[in-house]
C-alpha cells in the first residue's frame, strides 16, 4: 500500500463504523482524495462514496472514508481485524 498507512481503533472511530459506515485512515500526507480512494477500493473491492481528510495536531493526515451503502464498513474492519 503505497497511501494507505493504517487504521485508527479509537471508540470514537469504531462508533463510525457501525453509526455512519466510515473507516478513519492514517495516510501519507502527499496523498490526493482521488489516489486514496482509488487504493482504497482497490485493496479492500468495495465502492467508496466520499473522503474528507484532515490534518491532526502530529501532523498526520487522516482520511475518514465513507464506504457506499451496498458495502459494509464493518466487513472492512473485520478484514483490518478492528472489531
Amino acid at each position: 500500500m503505497k497511501y494507505l498507512l493504517y487504521p485508527i481503533a479509537t471508540e470514537k472511530a469504531l462508533n463510525m463504523i457501525e453509526r455512519d459506515n466510515i473507516i478513519l485512515y492514517i495516510v501519507d500526507r502527499r496523498a490526493d482524495k482521488k489516489s486514496i480512494k482509488k487504493e482504497f477500493e482497490e485493496v479492500f473491492s468495495v465502492k467508496v462514496r466520499s473522503i474528507n481528510t484532515a490534518l491532526t495536531m502530529r501532523n498526520l493526515k487522516k482520511a475518514y472514508i465513507r464506504i457506499d451503502p451496498k458495502f459494509r464498513a464493518s466487513d472492512v474492519a473485520r478484514k483490518l481485524k478492528l472489531v
